[in-house]
């Protein structure tokens, strides 16, 4: 997988893979808070309503409708986030039809380079008293 996060964007696009392939298995639109960097990394928090889209881009659909219309109902969301929230989902959607990046770029044909390792994560990663410096590698 492969995730795509333009700064201030309410959402995230995850290019996927079929495991261990070079076989597209789709195109994945997470609706979620806009990233923010914290000492330890990056915080966001999920908004539930997805969008799965197929491999070719020709289509898309909805994901978990069922949890973000109960989430709306039992007001985890205002009924005006719930609009702001369908509204960013819309945004990429539009995107996706009229062929603008991330759709338009490549990232379908993208692969690591074969020089890459699995970073390790060093000792400590998750203590706020840790030297943002160190984490530098991350």
């Amino acid at each position: 997988m492969l995730m795509l996060v333009t700064p201030g964007a309410a959402h995230s696009v995850e290019v996927m893979w079929e495991t261990g392939q070079t076989r597209l298995r789709c195109w994945y639109v997470n609706l979620q808070e806009p990233l923010r960097r914290t000492a330890i990394g990056f915080d966001t928090m999920d908004h539930l309503l997805d969008i799965v889209i197929s491999p070719d881009r020709s289509e898309w659909r909805w994901k978990d409708e069922d949890e973000f219309r109960e989430a709306v109902a039992v007001r985890v969301y205002s009924p005006e986030e719930a609009r702001a929230i369908r509204a960013e989902g819309e945004r990429v959607i539009e995107l996706l039809r009229t062929g603008q990046p991330p759709f338009c770029d490549g990232w379908d044909r993208w692969s690591p380079p074969a020089d890459w390792e699995i970073p390790q994560i060093p000792d400590g990663w998750d203590r706020q008293d840790t030297n943002e410096a160190s984490l530098c590698c991350l």
